[in-house]
């Protein structure tokens, strides 16, 4: 199990919420707008990043009316490792400072950069049924994101990529001192090196597991991860310093860590992913994930958040998900209108009702 005693406060619709006595499976069930998904986003933002809705903070505290001020939120829980708790985690805004998101840890300030150091967060939503015709950014996202499941330090990594790469741009615009384009290329360069091998790794490690899936009843991808340039520290440095006339004019580096891509095709037809039918980008989307969760929770605790999946899903493809999710480690919190689609795991699950940003255990 991995969290237990969440709170909410003055999140989106939630004024005031706890869930407890927590289990492997969590079902989260109510009408459209209950505020169902409002839970998982909160979740979700314990770990690093914006969150599955990518929402700006000031939009994510509740406002008891739609002309009030909104008020700060606080999200908390414990994570229990072997029936014990080892640690209490929370993040908050203030009220002085609404746009600034706060951590702490054990009750000491912290960085949402070493949250994965704690737990692991992945997350499959409707919002996500796109990104295979998305932009390679969101793909970059997408895959940043689960890195942090075998590197906790990797959105860390990433930020300070981004850092180095928006300080040069900045540099070679003002035509700023070589001496200082040098050191801020030399961080980038470690840093870019970094992030990219972490990327090619996770890849492999997918792809391992992915290979010893059936083809059946979830499409198989293959998934190939192209450079968007060199990914050695040496070599990144250098095509820092031979690109800087082209980027100058460019007014943005074109090589690098920040312009991989992943590719995706499915296994049984060799198509690419982005040309295959939705139900078939849904099933392959889905077999990422699995595959995911089992790297995921492979060491720490782990949380795995799956919004309107199994409502959309053929009764046989349902079974072998929740299958898939028993055998695993990942603690799975799952939404739905209704209860009838999780029949298979009722039983076993821990079920609240949602209404109107309240919850009900069932």
């Amino acid at each position: 199990m991995a969290l237990a005693k969440i709170t909410l406060q003055n999140f989106r619709n939630h004024a005031s919420s706890e869930l407890a006595d927590t289990a492997h499976f969590n079902l989260l069930v109510g009408e459209n707008g209950a505020g169902k998904t409002n839970v998982l986003e909160a979740i979700s933002l314990l770990s690093p990043g914006r969150g599955l809705r990518r929402a700006p903070l000031i939009d994510l505290a509740y406002r008891p009316s739609p002309d009030a001020d909104p008020n700060a939120f606080a999200i908390g829980a414990s994570l229990i490792e072997q029936g014990q708790v080892s640690a209490r985690i929370g993040t908050y805004t203030e009220a002085e400072r609404p746009t600034r998101r706060l951590v702490r840890i054990n009750g000491a300030d912290a960085s949402a950069s070493v949250l994965p150091e704690w737990h692991a967060v992945s997350w499959l939503t409707p919002a996500m049924d796109g990104l295979f015709t998305d932009s390679a950014g969101a793909r970059r996202r997408f895959v940043d994101r689960m890195a942090l499941a075998i590197e906790p330090g990797h959105a860390r990594a990433v930020g300070q990529l981004e850092t180095a790469l928006r300080e040069r741009n900045r540099l070679l615009e003002d035509r700023g001192d070589a001496r200082w384009l040098d050191a801020i290329e030399a961080q980038a360069a470690q840093h870019g090196s970094v992030v990219a091998q972490t990327r090619m790794r996770l890849i492999t490690l997918l792809a391992d597991e992915l290979s010893a899936l059936p083809p059946e009843p979830f499409a198989r991808p293959v998934l190939t991860y192209r450079a968007g340039g060199p990914t050695g520290p040496a070599e990144l440095l250098a095509e820092f310093a031979r690109a800087r006339p082209r980027d100058r004019a460019a007014g943005r580096a074109l090589s690098g860590p920040h312009r991989d891509e992943l590719e995706v095709v499915m296994a049984a037809s060799g198509q690419a992913a982005a040309s295959c039918s939705t139900g078939e980008q849904k099933a392959m989307l889905i077999a990422i994930t699995l595959a995911h969760g089992v790297l995921a929770a492979s060491g720490r605790p782990s949380v795995l958040l799956l919004d309107e999946v199994a409502a959309h899903l053929d009764p046989v493809r349902r079974t072998e998900l929740f299958r898939r999710l028993r055998s695993g480690r990942a603690q799975v919190w799952m939404t739905g209108t209704e209860l009838a689609p999780f029949a298979d795991i009722e039983e076993e699950a821990a079920v609240w009702r949602v209404s109107g940003g309240a919850l009900e255990k069932l």
